[in-house]
């Protein structure tokens, strides 16, 4: 954060920079309204980035909350439209057997009863331009996933969802915002919100890396921290409750299925493996969450619960290799006396002044797929206060990267650069990805691989520090998942440390303690997948030592 980067008011400020908040920032700056967005980390890097990775309709939640799946799934046809990039179809395999606890017969009706469920998702489904859900036979399952086990298989039945790169949809949202005029600020922390009386004035800003400090005065002030919510709302000196919900996942090194497989855990909850991008992702449970939510941490028993769940599907996963687990908080609405799993996902927006404090509100609950849709509501609220009468645009206009689709085919020939990685280019900038290929083409040193995992560039690394608010080695991997791969940085992070600091002009030492700061952030995803905490402990020292 700069002087010049930072004005002394704004209309409205946005606190939050997960897809809330940077899909509010951008809503605002697309109808003119003068505003600033605030994370106090990097953007998706709390619960947006912990999330599954889909743009899903929700299908389960037709039991309770029907709305939460029609709105899911509408949502979800805008930002198709809106980033067609970065989308990809998952197809999901629902497989149904008998046992000793399930007769035959009792299968069989399980299975008519999961095929008559999914024929009412199939209602939904041409809003998220998905596929309608397919009835199969073992034989049909074996044919199609030959990891599944036959044994005492009843049939199944498929539907699809679409997976996204949720840290590239924030972080679009966030460039779109201020290519509108938006000041968006990540590392800058509110460390006081100032008030005149039950008026909202303005709010104390700071820089977490520098320490730089700022007054902002400003008309109205969005709390979009998710589950930090209650926290900020203490500071604006309002009361605010929610239920966080702890979910994990698991990350493999490699695609292990051809289509996601629904399973049961030991307590009845579904979750599911599928194939992410370049690995397989286990997922996720669903328990209340006290803690801090600035420390999270997987436990090996969460571990152990994902994996009892995933055998009776995946026998071999045993023998798979885990690289990392992650952990997220949803931002549940508040209900006491549900079970966790039965508590709704919709989402509430409140305007504080019910409470006695004019020119505040918070975006609580809701799901990542309904995310434009929830800040179109909460925006609408915000200009009729400021007697701003521009319309909603974020169901048209294009996110950056959106504008175009390109031929891969077409660029190969054009640039001579090798298909996959003018592939995955493409899938996280779009359009914008010929940017990158024309500094290749100035440049040819610059076509050069951190990694055989994830095939970036250092064009492509060069153009995200320059052009996407990248301020740390984290902010990088989000922005290209480049230490994401089965070597988990092994590769790649003293490459990416050496091209932050030629970038940034840092001393050896400067590019060595960011390079110390990256591996303890991460260190914790990878430890829970070791033998005990201790070992993990005793890795880390000795890694830190090595450096």
């Amino acid at each position: 954060m700069t002087k010049s980067s930072i004005k002394t008011k704004y209309k409205v400020i946005v606190v939050g920079g997960g897809i809330n908040g940077v899909g509010i920032a951008r809503d605002l700056a697309l109808r003119g309204v003068d505003c600033l967005l605030v994370e106090k980390g990097d953007f998706s890097a709390g619960t947006s980035g912990a999330s599954s990775g889909m743009i899903h309709g929700g299908p389960r939640y037709m039991l309770g909350d029907v709305d939460v799946t029609k709105l899911a799934c509408l949502d979800s046809g805008y930002i198709q439209k809106a980033a067609p990039h970065l989308l990809f179809r998952i197809p999901f395999l629902y497989t149904v057997y008998h046992s000793e606890h399930l007769s035959k017969f009792a299968a069989q009706i399980k299975l008519e009863a999961v095929e008559s469920f999914f024929t009412a998702y199939d209602d939904f489904v041409p809003l998220k331009n998905g596929q309608p859900h397919t009835r199969l036979t073992p034989n049909d399952v074996a044919e199609l996933e030959p990891n599944v086990p036959q044994k005492n298989l009843m049939g199944a039945v498929t539907f699809d969802e679409w997976g996204i790169d949720v840290p590239r949809l924030c972080v679009a949202n966030a460039i779109d915002a201020v290519e509108h005029g938006a000041t968006v600020l990540n590392h800058t922390e509110v460390v006081e919100v100032l008030k005149d009386q039950n008026q909202i004035k303005g709010v104390v800003v700071k820089d977490v890396l520098t320490g730089e400090t700022h007054s902002v005065e400003c008309d109205i002030l969005i709390n979009a921290t998710g589950p930090w919510a209650p926290q900020f709302a203490k500071q604006m000196g309002v009361p605010i409750q929610l239920r966080g919900g702890k979910g994990i996942h698991i990350t493999f090194d490699r695609r292990l299925f051809n289509m996601a497989i629904v399973s049961q855990t030991i307590d009845g909850r579904e979750i599911f493996m599928m194939p992410y991008e370049n690995v397989s992702v286990l997922g996720t449970t669903d328990d209340d969450y006290f803690d801090d939510l600035d420390d999270q941490k997987c436990s090996e028993d969460e571990i152990k619960y994902l994996l009892d769940a995933i055998r009776p599907v995946f026998p071999a996963v045993d023998q798979a290799r885990m690289i990392r687990s992650w952990s997220g908080v949803r931002p549940t609405l508040y209900e006491r006396g549900v079970m966790e799993d039965d508590l709704s996902r919709e989402h509430e927006v409140v305007d504080h002044s019910a409470q006695g404090l004019s020119g505040a509100y918070s975006m609580l609950g809701g799901k990542l797929a309904s995310y434009r849709i929830m800040a179109e509501e909460l925006v609408d609220l915000v200009c009729q206060k400021l007697g701003v009468t521009e319309a909603c645009k974020t169901q048209t206009q294009a996110l950056p990267g959106g504008e175009e689709q390109l031929s891969v085919a077409d660029l190969v020939k054009e640039y001579d650069v090798d298909a996959q990685t003018i592939s995955r280019m493409l899938y996280r900038h779009g359009s914008r990805a010929k940017m990158i290929l024309e500094t290749i083409h100035k440049d040819r040193r610059k076509a050069a691989l951190l990694c055989s995992c994830e095939p970036v560039t250092l064009a492509e690394v060069e153009y995200v520090i320059q052009n996407e608010m990248v301020r740390t080695l984290s902010d990088l991997r989000r922005r290209t998942r480049a230490t994401l791969g089965p070597c988990q940085g092994g590769n790649c992070s003293l490459a990416m440390a050496a091209v932050m600091n030629q970038l940034y002009d840092k001393s050896p030492q400067e590019s060595w303690d960011d390079l110390k700061r990256f591996e303890q952030e991460w260190w914790w995803n990878k430890a829970c997948v070791l033998n005990s905490d201790q070992l993990a402990q005793e890795e880390l020292n000795q890694a830190l030592a090595n450096l």
